[in-house]
C-alpha cells in the first residue's frame, strides 16, 4: 500500500477514488509518565514517555486507516493527515485520514 501526504503520486495516475478512510485511537496518560513529565518540567528536555505514547498512537491510527482502505480495494492512500484533540483531561485522540484510491503506473 502506497501512503503519501500529497494529493498526487509522481509516476502514477489515479484510476479510481474509493473515498475517505480514517483511523483513530484514544490514549490516556499513564501515572508513571505523568510523574516523570513533572520532573522534566523542572529541568527541561524531551519527555520520552509521551513521545513513545504518541508514536504508538500514530502507528495504530495509521494501521486502522490502512485496514479500511484495503477493505475498499484501494492500493494507495493520498493526502494523508494526522490530527489530535483532547477528549477528556488526561486523554487525547489521534486521528489519521486520507483518500483511498486505486493508482496505476504511468
Amino acid at each position: 500500500m502506497i501512503v503519501v501526504n500529497t494529493e498526487m503520486l509522481p509516476g502514477y495516475h489515479i484510476k479510481e477514488v474509493k473515498g475517505l478512510v480514517q483511523g483513530n485511537t484514544i490514549r490516556a496518560k499513564h501515572v508513571g509518565r505523568d510523574m516523570m513529565a513533572g520532573l522534566k518540567n523542572l529541568v527541561g528536555g524531551e519527555i520520552k514517555g509521551y513521545t513513545e505514547l504518541l508514536v504508538e498512537a500514530r502507528r495504530q491510527a495509521l494501521e486502522r486507516m490502512l485496514a479500511q482502505a484495503e477493505q475498499l480495494g484501494a492500493n494507495a492512500v493520498v493526502n494523508v493527515r494526522f490530527t489530535t484533540s483532547a477528549v477528556t483531561q488526561g486523554a487525547a485522540e489521534l486521528y489519521a485520514y486520507g483518500t483511498a484510491v486505486i493508482v496505476e503506473e504511468e
